[in-house]
């Protein structure tokens, strides 16, 4: 074929990809350990650390394995942590979510002073590890969840953690106006510097079956009066407008795999960070296929990652930070 101007050039594409050194050239997207977050499960009245039958390789620490756990993050390089509690009593109100001397707080502290130089120790700010009835806040005398009466026990959370040393608040209970009620009551109680991760999208999903062992869920019912309906992507592009307009220092969509969609839109949006939580039921359905021989399983960590990332996502919590940062550094393809 040609034209007035000679010859058209034959277009063959796949000229960059014909070898690993080229394919790392022209990569549009990377992973660095630094972007990545590691979940950790701390529970209270334990001797030894508890395997996690629904998350192979993932355990309920105790206060003293937690502390090796957090150095071997520190020297992987990611770029923090984020720490759930899981107590030994619960009831209507989770009171341990803001005792001191609850687990979650005793484990911030923990925390801090191992790594806190290293890492950015976040804590989960929801009340559902801490509830008999497993809901993310206090139920009004019809068994429903109150919103407002939540945000006071929010409020309290949010001073516990930060006095404890928390860098990050993750508010993952999804009550209207939770942002703004942590961030004046931190303001007002000398508390500037502590962040506010706002689970803006966070979804209704099948995918947190395995997490609810992790935390042993005492939930009955649902949480669908209060999370996002997978239906709608729009509204979880307004979740996080709302999360920014009150303040919010990053934004989250959970969980990430099924909502692509979702996070993309969120970062072309938002004028702050964008990360996406990788839940448990990700890493399960990964772990079983591999643990079945159907896939490979570093490579379908690896490109679950990168997806995740292509999609906006600037950081990304996830039970494989540590292995994956391993993998990066040892430069294993996607």
């Amino acid at each position: 074929m040609s034209s007035p101007d000679g010859p058209v050039p034959e277009i063959r594409p796949r000229r960059v990809r014909g070898s690993a050194a080229w394919r790392r050239l022209v990569a549009q997207t990377r992973l660095n350990p630094a972007e990545l977050v590691l979940p950790m499960f701390v529970r209270e009245g334990v001797n030894e650390p508890v395997p996690i039958s629904s998350m192979p390789g993932v355990v309920q620490h105790t206060l003293d394995s937690l502390k090796p756990a957090l150095e071997d993050a520190a020297a992987a390089g990611i770029g923090g942590v984020m720490l759930f509690g899981v107590p030994a009593h619960k009831d209507a109100i989770g009171s341990g979510a803001d005792d001191p001397d609850g687990i979650l707080n005793v484990a911030t502290r923990v925390a801090v002073a191992e790594v806190g130089d290293a890492l950015v120790i976040q804590t989960d700010l929801c009340l559902d590890e801490f509830t008999d009835h497993g809901h993310c806040g206090v139920l009004d005398r019809q068994g429903r969840v109150d919103n407002d009466a939540s945000l006071e026990r929010y409020r309290s959370m949010a001073l516990a953690q930060a006095s404890s040393g928390s860098a990050l608040l993750g508010l993952s209970g999804m009550m209207d106006g939770q942002v703004r009620a942590v961030r004046d009551v931190l303001d007002a109680h000398g508390h500037q510097d502590a962040a506010i991760l706002g689970y803006a999208a966070k979804y209704a999903s099948a995918l947190y079956g395995p997490f609810r062992e992790a935390v042993q869920s005492s939930l009955a019912g649902d949480r669908r009066t209060y999370q996002l309906d997978p239906a709608n992507a729009r509204e979880g592009v307004r979740e996080a407008a709302i999360d920014v307009d009150e303040g919010a220092d990053v934004v989250m969509v959970k969980p990430a795999s099924l909502y692509l969609d979702v996070l993309s839109r969120v970062a072309a949006a938002s004028p702050v960070p964008v990360w996406a939580y990788q839940v448990s039921g990700e890493y399960s359905m990964i772990e079983a296929a591999a643990a079945h021989g159907w896939i490979d399983r570093e490579r379908a960590v690896l490109e679950s990652l990168v997806s995740i990332r292509r999609a906006g996502a600037d950081a990304i919590l996830t039970y494989w930070a540590v292995e994956a940062a391993r993998l990066i550094r040892e430069g294993s393809p996607a």
